[in-house]
This record gives C-alpha cells, sequence and structure tokens, in this order.
C-alpha cells in the first residue's frame, strides 16, 4: 500500500553539474541538491518527515519527541515542520557537559525559535535514547499529551520511503534527459544515522538510478551502518513489499574524522575549496566530511570514468556554529 505522505519539501530539487569543481577532481561530477529542499528547514531530513510526521497527525498527535546531537539538523527540521503543523517538539539532544547549558546558535537557535522543548542529554544517557524518549512520551501521555516518537536521524523504514521517493523523483529527472539522461555509476552521501543511505539504496535499484551507493559514515564505523542499513530496509520493504533487492551499497568510514562534528584541517580546506570553485556550501559535520571522501576517491583513481552523483543533505546551521573552526584556514 501507498504511505501516506505530507508535501512539506520543495520539490523536485535540481540536480547541478558544478563544472569547475568537477575539472578539478576529474570526475563526471553532479549534485542533488537536497539542501534545497526548504527555507531554513531544509536538508535531507524533510523528505523522510514528510512520511514520518504524516503518521503522527494520522494518529493525532499534539507532540514530536526526536533526539540528536546538539546541533542536530533533524532535530531542528522537526521543531520547524512540527510548528508548521501544530505540534510541539520536544528534542533530547546529546552535550559533552550538561551543565553549560546550550548556546543560542545554529540549529539550537532555530530549535528554539520554534518553541522546542529542549533537554540535554550526556552522551553516556544518550546510549539509551530509545528508553528515555520512551519514558518521555509516557509522562506526556500521563499528562493528557498525545505524543509522536521520531527516532534519531528519522531514521527507520517508513522515514527512509522518504529516499525511495527522491530517486524516483531522479529518475524523472533522467528521462527527460537532465544530468545527461541515464543513471549514475556511484551516488555519494553522508551517513550519520543510517535512513538515507538505506531509502537511497533501495530507490536506486528500484527505479534505476544508480548501481551503487557510498555512504560516507560521520561517526560509528562501517560494520555498525551496514547493520543498521539492513534493518531499516527489511522494515522500508515490510513496508512497501514492491521494493526488492537495494542497489550495492558500499559504508565508507574513511572520511569520520577525528568525531562526530569535529572534521580535519584538510575536510575544512576542501569545504573552502568547494566553495570558491562552485559557490559550493558544505558543513563540517556531515557533507563536508562526505565530500572529502570523494574527493579522496577521485585522487585514487576510483571514479575515473564514472558518472557520480552527490547527495548534498544540507547542513548549512551547523556550519555556520563552527565558524571559529575556519579561523586559521580563511
Amino acid at each position: 500500500m501507498m504511505r501516506k505522505r505530507l508535501a512539506l519539501a520543495h520539490l523536485p530539487t535540481p540536480i547541478q553539474r558544478p563544472r569547475r569543481l568537477a575539472e578539478a577532481l576529474g570526475v563526471d561530477l553532479y549534485v542533488k541538491r537536497d539542501d534545497m529542499t526548504g527555507g531554513a528547514e531544509a536538508g535531507n531530513k524533510i523528505r523522510k518527515l514528510e512520511y514520518l510526521l504524516a503518521a503522527a497527525r494520522e494518529e493525532g498527535a499534539d507532540c514530536v519527541i526526536t533526539c540528536g546531537g546538539l546541533q542536530s539538523n533533524h532535530a531542528r527540521a522537526t521543531a520547524l515542520l512540527g510548528a508548521s503543523l501544530g505540534m510541539r517538539a520536544v528534542l533530547f539532544l546529546r552535550a559533552a557537559d550538561v551543565a553549560a547549558g546550550a548556546t543560542l546558535e545554529g540549529n539550537v537557535l532555530l530549535d528554539r525559535l520554534a518553541g522546542a522543548e529542549i533537554r540535554l542529554i550526556s552522551p553516556e544517557a544518550y546510549k539509551g535514547r530509545d528508553a528515555v524518549m520512551a519514558e518521555a512520551a509516557a509522562e506526556i501521555r500521563a499528562a493528557g499529551g498525545r505524543p509522536y516518537v521520531i527516532p534519531e536521524g528519522g531514521s527507520n523504514g517508513l522515514g527512509a520511503l522518504g529516499y525511495v521517493r527522491a530517486m524516483e523523483e531522479i529518475r524523472k529527472q533522467l528521462d527527460v534527459g537532465l544530468a545527461g539522461g541515464k543513471p549514475f555509476d556511484v551516488i555519494v552521501h553522508a551517513c550519520g544515522s543510517g535512513g538515507t543511505a538505506a531509502g537511497t539504496a533501495l530507490g536506486a535499484a528500484h527505479h534505476d538510478v544508480a548501481g551503487e551507493v557510498r555512504a560516507m559514515a560521520v561517526c560509528e564505523d562501517r560494520a555498525t551502518f551496514a547493520r543498521i542499513a539492513l534493518q531499516i530496509m527489511d522494515e522500508a520493504r515490510a513496508l512497501e513489499p514492491g521494493l526488492g533487492a537495494p542497489a550495492h551499497l558500499v559504508v565508507d568510514d574513511s572520511a569520520k574524522g577525528p568525531a562526530y562534528a569535529v572534521s580535519t584541517p584538510e575536510q575544512r580546506r576542501r569545504i573552502i575549496q568547494a566553495a570558491r570553485l562552485a559557490g559550493l556550501i558544505l558543513d563540517p559535520v556531515y557533507t563536508g566530511k562526505a565530500f572529502s571522501g570523494l574527493w579522496d576517491m577521485a585522487e585514487r583513481g576510483e571514479l575515473s570514468g564514472k558518472r557520480v552523483l552527490f547527495l548534498h543533505t544540507g547542513g548549512l546551521p551547523g556550519l555556520l556554529a563552527q565558524g571559529t573552526s575556519f579561523t586559521d584556514a580563511l
């Protein structure tokens, strides 16, 4: 059956060819601009939330609960879109120093503008985030509220359908002659919770968009994300039995950097080069790391003769919250 979805994103997002950047890398490179899915809420999360918030509304929810890092793009998108639908948001945000509070910058500022309730949580407590959110939901129900819990990154089978649909959108763009009019050899994107990877791999195969998906892990390791993606794909196929085998999914953790949300000097240098060669703004948490991994692949000759699509998943507020990390590079 077709799952209900809300039309929340500005679609279709364009596919662009950054000529000067492609020439610098020596790659037949295209960029799917999913950083343009909306305004302040933009990024890849909207596609997942179109399905997840539809389910929340179907259940009569007046509150959405989710989680993420302190500068979570997903939490910000959930808060803003929830507000637009009349649902308040409770956000469990991971912070190294809970007592220090959350500075009003980047995504946190947008969360607060949307009226979200921010509950800071330590990295240790965050390991049990599903139980923490379930407990919060029980408290809200006991007080007469109607909560709906959305997992980290919106990454479950239902959310992944957003990227199955995104691949259908790309197929239609190719069919009218955009981006060369034929399938890509590989799609590269950032991976922080596994849902985009699962949906992209399923959709790329189902709609004949690409034979390989390269998910660049920004945290954890490839074994962890490979396991998570397989689980999410199973959930998605249970919801949409017509989905078959996925495209070849490669989880690559070579560009994850020192830690989540911490980039290397080389990754920051490449973020600057992408901006100066193509006006393409990447962030040091997700897309900058993923594109740096693509750059490494190009330098090793692994992309020679291949048509490559970089899926730009957004993250601008996270970049703006890390301006000081670029002081020595600019």
